[in-house]
């Protein structure tokens, strides 16, 4: 699944500084401002709005939210799925030719900057009162939120509205573990004591239990690392004000060593390239020869949808490190959510089927078709099917960091974790790797 990133992680002013060269970037064109085309009056007069939706895995919940919706209101929905990687220059297109749809999928922040900057998506802060402020957890209204002064030419405000959280942890096979003698569905209390757990489950699989493609290790290292680590001095160094040479670090990359050390990683190795993630996910889902993976939430909208039959495995976050200072944490972020254009013909319209979209539900359909963690804290953990369970449980522990991980810092642990599993590194030279590429890239 992600290979750049978790949805929108816009804690705080993450990646803030990357949004005047985004807003450059993503418009080469005139924009325009007159009101969305696609936003009209349907057959007969009927209210009708158009919503160009991003995320593959989750358009056939909102085919069937939308037809429960015009069956209610009498307002139809046409959904428009380009597919997640056609979906960015269809949209850009639409903004310079002014024919923005009524609702569209929001994106990562330095990406959607350009879109808020032209006015192609209200500011709904002054609408999230009563119930559909209800509607949101505070972590996911946090996660939202551009703060005063954050970025140049944009009022505070809260610009999208998010129906899905996601969290980061691991998915377990639940018949290779109890075929081991191991119940799934209760935690390791440590990362020993998850060791132990895989050294099991690899005596019977004989090649190993655990795997993690090579572009996640900068998810991992924030997630574990958290053990010693405050958020703030995660981000001094991801800022570059600190050293990746620290204890914390060195402690929260070790964890891969260990691992490698017990011999429970599968073909003892990483997968790396372009594909490594999905080729991990394919071992688990569809292939299930692979016990234990470290994936994203979001990992189960994709077994819903290639591997539909498969349905034993559970989640859980990564076990809490023995000697930690700190309450670990994990690296997430808001989901799918929408923007609204405040230039269309029926604005009002589509605010209050944005505000429908979030409301518990509306969330239970999502949850019960996709199997993500809903933004809605009305929906409780009885309502979740058992496999997100254990991602949902880390909704309230995402780390807020501003800062973004450094490209070439990530590039280096990305090869220096790879060479660590075959021992060709030592953890302290990929951090002194890490370090070098941060400080050239200054």
């Amino acid at each position: 699944m992600p290979r750049s990133g978790v949805g929108n992680r816009l804690t705080r002013r993450r990646l803030l500084g990357l949004a005047a060269a985004s807003a450059g970037a993503a418009f080469s064109g005139p924009v325009l401002t007159g009101c969305g085309k696609d936003s009209a009056k349907g057959g007969g007069g009927s209210t009708a709005l158009t919503f160009m939706n991003q995320s593959r895995g989750q358009a056939k919940a909102l085919d069937k939210l939308v037809e429960t919706y015009q069956k209610q209101t009498g307002v139809r929905v046409t959904i428009d799925s380009p597919g997640p990687t056609n979906f960015p220059a269809k949209l850009q297109s639409k903004s310079q030719s002014g024919d923005m749809p009524d609702i569209y999928s929001t994106l990562t922040l330095p990406e959607m900057i350009p879109y808020y900057k032209a006015g192609w998506a209200m500011n709904l802060e002054p609408k999230l009162t009563g119930e559909w402020k209800g509607n949101f957890s505070p972590i996911a209204l946090d996660l939202t939120t551009v703060r005063a002064g954050t970025v140049s030419g944009l009022d505070a405000g809260i610009y999208s509205a998010h129906w899905e959280i996601q969290t980061m942890g691991i998915l377990l096979n639940t018949k290779a573990f109890e075929s081991a003698g191991i119940d799934p569905k209760v935690p390791p209390a440590t990362t020993d004591a998850w060791i132990d757990q895989l050294k099991k489950v690899s005596g019977k699989t004989g090649n190993g239990a655990f795997l993690m493609a090579a572009s996640l290790a900068d998810r991992f290292l924030l997630s574990h690392a958290s053990n010693w680590l405050t958020d703030a001095e995660i981000d001094a160094t991801l800022a570059g004000k600190t050293s990746w040479k620290s204890d914390g670090w060195r402690k929260g990359l070790q964890l891969l060593a260990e691992l490698r050390d017990a011999g429970v990683i599968v073909n003892k190795t990483l997968p790396g390239g372009n594909d490594d993630n999905p080729t991990v996910e394919k071992g688990f889902f569809n292939v299930q020869d692979t016990p234990a993976i470290f994936d994203a939430s979001v990992a189960i909208g994709v077994a819903r949808a290639t591997a539909p039959d498969f349905t034993e495995y559970t989640s859980m976050g990564i076990p809490k490190a023995a000697d930690g200072t700190q309450k670990p944490r994990v690296y997430g972020g808001v989901g799918k959510g929408a923007c609204i254009n405040p230039k269309g013909k029926n604005v009002d319209a589509a605010v209050k089927f944005v505000q429908w979209l979030t409301e518990p539900e509306q969330a239970k359909v999502f949850v019960d078709m996709v199997g993500l963690i809903p933004a809605n804290p009305k929906v409780t953990a009885s309502d979740l099917p058992p496999q997100v369970a254990g991602f949902a449980s880390l909704a309230n522990a995402i780390e807020v960091v501003p800062s973004p991980f450094s490209p070439d810092a990530r590039t280096a642990l990305i090869s220096g974790v790879q060479s660590l599993v075959l021992k060709e590194k030592t953890v302290d030279q990929v951090l002194d790797d890490m370090e070098t590429a941060q400080k050239r890239a200054k």
